[in-house]
């Protein structure tokens, strides 16, 4: 899973100095948890983000009409800058069990060993989460008074930072992978300590949670290693 994400941007009349002090992010929580009312699993996470550094702005930040060349680009750059808000939406990536990484049968790398090929596709309820996002975004800009908003349609993730999945944390060993700890099942003494023992993909970035059950394992692995409990060697 890499999680899936939804942007939707906007433009308003007066200038928003978002590049002045610490660069953040406003962060809409209401939508975290999942309500059966939408019709779909999952929830996530709202931030307004809208700096860009000039570099960003000239080559991907304008409005999709503006022109890109020529005395309307440089107009548009004008007009534009700093007057540009966007709500990224982080939200639900469920696991499915065909997506997988494995080996092409096909292409070779330069050594002449088979590629590293990663299969991919959305769960249903993963799409209607995404559009539920955009269509959220789209109505807080308008209502904040926006004069132009645009949002790219749903698509499927294709990439990511934040790889998480394939090591299913659980008590079961017939369902999962390591336990509450990150001790695998089934090899003695292995940890896995990653973001691969994550069941969803989450609604937020996951680098924090992936610490705080690192320092969780740290400590069981002290604590255990102390009683005298066979411990890992990773």
């Amino acid at each position: 899973m890499y999680g899936n994400g939804v942007s939707v941007s906007a433009l308003f009349e007066h200038p928003l100095n978002e590049y002045k002090g610490v660069i953040s992010g406003a962060a809409i929580v209401d939508y975290v948890h999942s309500d059966p009312k939408r019709g779909f699993y999952g929830g996530g996470r709202m931030t307004a983000r809208g700096y860009l550094t000039p570099l960003e702005l000239g080559l991907e930040g304008l409005s999709p009409d503006a022109p890109r060349w020529g005395e309307g680009y440089k107009k548009a750059l004008r007009e534009e800058a700093n007057h540009r808000l966007t709500i990224s939406s982080f939200v639900t990536q469920l696991p499915l069990e065909t997506n997988r990484v494995d080996l092409d049968p096909d292409v070779k790398d330069d050594w002449g060993l088979p590629a590293m090929r990663i299969t991919l596709s959305p769960h249903p309820d993963d799409v209607k989460n995404m559009e539920f996002f955009r269509q959220k975004s789209i109505e807080i800009l308008e209502a904040a008074g926006a004069k132009k908003v645009w949002a790219p349609k749903v698509s499927e993730s294709r990439g990511g930072a934040h790889n998480r999945g394939t090591c299913r944390m659980g008590n079961d060993p017939k369902t999962s992978v390591v336990d509450k700890y990150h001790k695998a099942h089934d090899v003695p003494n292995l940890y896995i300590v990653d973001g691969s023992s994550f069941v969803t993909g989450g609604r937020n970035h996951p680098t924090m949670t992936i610490e705080a059950l690192a320092f969780r394992a740290s400590e069981h692995i002290i604590r255990t290693a102390k009683e005298g409990t066979r411990q890992t060697k990773a």
